[in-house]
Order: C-alpha cells, then sequence, then structure tokens
C-alpha cells in the first residue's frame, strides 16, 4: 500500500495550477473532506507511486469527486 499525504477526515481545498485542465473550472478552490482513500496502478504508468492514490473528495456542495495528491491542499 501507498503512503497517503492525507488521511480520510482530512479537511482540503482542491488547487488546480493549471488553468487549461478541464477541471480547473468545476474544481478549483473547492473545499470539502476526504472520504475515501482508493488505489489505481496510475504510478506504474508516471513511475510516481504517489499517483497510484486518488483521494475521493466530498465536496461542501455534498458532490463527490477523485483527485490526486498533486491538486490537493490542506484548506
Amino acid at each position: 500500500m501507498t503512503d497517503h499525504q492525507f488521511e480520510e477526515g482530512d479537511r482540503v481545498r482542491i488547487d488546480i495550477p493549471d488553468e487549461t485542465d478541464p477541471d480547473y473550472d468545476r474544481l478549483h478552490g473547492r473545499h470539502g473532506e476526504i472520504v475515501a482513500i482508493l488505489e489505481d496502478d496510475a504510478g506504474a504508468v508516471t513511475g510516481d507511486d504517489r499517483d497510484a492514490v486518488l483521494y475521493r473528495v466530498q465536496l461542501d456542495d455534498g458532490t463527490k469527486t477523485d483527485v490526486r495528491w498533486r491538486d490537493l491542499r490542506p484548506p
């Protein structure tokens, strides 16, 4: 299992630095709580084990989205 930068229950802010990212307008600057930590094989593709972790974030409006470590910051 991969080390996690965040844990379930942590409050986070989504910070997408690339304004051309398709999720930028929808997610950048939103706040929520980590409700699940999932793993996939993206780390094997990118060569960075941190990419194998998806954080499921329940946003303050109740919707959920999956985000990689690089787009999350403490609130």
